[in-house]
């Protein structure tokens, strides 16, 4: 016959020898500060595309404001050619605008003349035309009465000054004699 143990003598064992364990604990959840590594490398990265995109965003503001500027200043000579009706003013306003836009990406382009100033022209790509219309301000400059067809130039000029005013635009100067190939 088999004897069931009594409950008083189940709590005797159970309380016997060995330790009492307790039950598992988590340790803490981990801090949210300092952040790992990785962290600081993204965050430092960001930071830098962000102060990236800042100073390209500036520039390209900063070289829209001068189109606009160089822009405007082709319609104030046409304003004031408007008022006055001096052809030889207006091509010669429009030259010296044409000339300080070449002058940045030429230096000599202030003192060509002739062939070596339509090279610095055509350095921008525009048309035939165009180009021939760029090169008539000279003539109405200088000459007495030439006819002269205001509203071409000044879309030519405009055509012109649009593209010359993007640095990407101008194509590199080739290799020519700067006085049309005359030495003395």
């Amino acid at each position: 016959m088999i004897t069931l143990p009594s409950a008083s003598s189940s709590s005797t064992a159970a309380a016997a020898p060995g330790p009492v364990l307790r039950d598992i604990h988590l340790p803490p959840d981990p801090s949210w500060w300092p952040p790992a590594p990785g962290w600081w490398m993204l965050a430092g990265l960001l930071l830098m595309i962000a102060a990236l995109c800042a100073w390209l965003w500036r520039r390209y503001r900063s070289q829209a404001q001068k189109r606009e500027r160089v822009l405007a200043e082709l319609d104030q000579l046409m304003q004031q050619y408007q008022r006055d009706g001096d052809p030889s003013a207006l091509a010669s306003g429009m030259h010296q605008l044409l000339r300080r836009v070449a002058r940045r990406h030429d230096v000599l382009a202030a003192q060509q003349r002739g062939n070596a100033w339509r090279q610095t022209l055509a350095r921008v790509p525009v048309d035939a035309g165009t180009l021939d219309r760029l090169m008539a301000l000279e003539q109405v400059i200088y000459r007495a009465p030439v006819p002269f067809d205001q509203a071409a130039a000044s879309a030519a000029v405009r055509q012109w000054l649009r593209l010359a005013l993007k640095p990407t635009k101008w194509k590199h100067a080739t290799s020519a004699p700067s006085n049309d190939g005359a030495r003395s």
